[in-house]
């Protein structure tokens, strides 16, 4: 009787624990989110044919490599093993630069696009022409884009799905914006698009001249964060090449040391990341 009584209430208190109040958000769809949001950098950075699967397998195959040359060079698993997890953060960290890096190039030239597209809804171009024209006469960094977009809609007629397609292979906020309002002139009508084009694009001029002041202001003190993370691991890769240390290294003593050491290095790095990010828009409008 009392072990029924207790099953009971292990029961009851699992599903208390369990219980997920009404309206609560399903962490079920967290392991897509974070899906859609690696699908989006790889987009950003402009690798669209590179998949997460990709990516899993650079990441192992860089620790791999690097794992075995500091173990062949230090002859030390854990001294191996620390280098090994940096050699597999590698291609995502590199991923993730050439889609900042994108994202500023593709800044500066979003009021460029903008005016163009007001320019030929002032002329009287329909708003399919008025896009497609943009693999002409668009920057230099995103004809190609715009020519995919003009060969989708010349083979479909379909405007929504090549706007859609368009949407999803730029994967950029402020496109989110542009093709959104594109999309509702064209389905619902109205004349004010041209000016909403032109205020659009005074917004975008001010947002990257107030960004080019402040990351010109903070540049210097992430690069100098970012050294101070960096350089006691490049003394560890010094000292691997003398036995004393790599004996040191060995013993139960210097595994904490090195675990201990890691975990810091991630929790600043992540840290100074955070603090010295400028905000970056979210895509709401996908």
């Amino acid at each position: 009787m009392g072990a029924l009584l207790g099953l009971l209430c292990g029961v009851g208190l699992l599903l208390l624990v369990h219980r997920r109040p009404a309206g609560a958000p399903n962490h079920r769809r967290r392991p897509r989110r974070i899906s859609q949001r690696i699908a989006d950098t790889l987009r950003q950075a402009g690798l669209e044919t590179v998949t997460t699967r990709h990516l899993v397998a650079a990441g192992g195959a860089a620790a791999g490599v690097v794992g075995t040359a500091v173990a062949a060079i230090s002859h030390t698993a854990t001294i191996a093993a620390a280098f090994a997890a940096f050699a597999g953060c590698a291609p995502w960290t590199l991923v993730r630069h050439r889609a900042r890096r994108r994202r500023a190039e593709l800044r500066a030239v979003w009021p460029d696009v903008v005016d163009n597209l007001a320019s030929a809804v002032r002329a009287g171009l329909a708003l399919p022409e008025a896009v497609a024209q943009l693999a002409d006469r668009g920057p230099d960094e995103l004809r190609p884009t715009f020519r995919r977009f003009a060969d989708d809609y010349r083979v479909s007629g379909n405007f929504a799905a090549s706007l859609d397609e368009l949407k999803r292979r730029l994967a950029d906020p402020t496109a989110d914006r542009i093709i959104e309002s594109l999309r509702m002139a064209r389905e619902v009508g109205g004349t004010d698009l041209g000016r909403l084009l032109r205020t659009l694009s005074v917004f975008l001029r001010e947002d990257l001249r107030i960004r080019a002041e402040l990351e010109t202001r903070q540049g210097w003190t992430v690069n100098g964060a970012r050294l101070a993370v960096l350089a006691p691991w490049l003394l560890l890769g010094l000292l691997s090449l003398h036995p004393a240390a790599v004996h040191a290294y060995n013993s139960a003593a210097g595994v904490v040391i090195l675990t201990v050491g890691a975990s810091v290095s991630a929790v600043a790095y992540r840290a100074m990341v955070r603090i010295g990010r400028l905000p970056e828009e979210e895509r709401v409008l996908r």
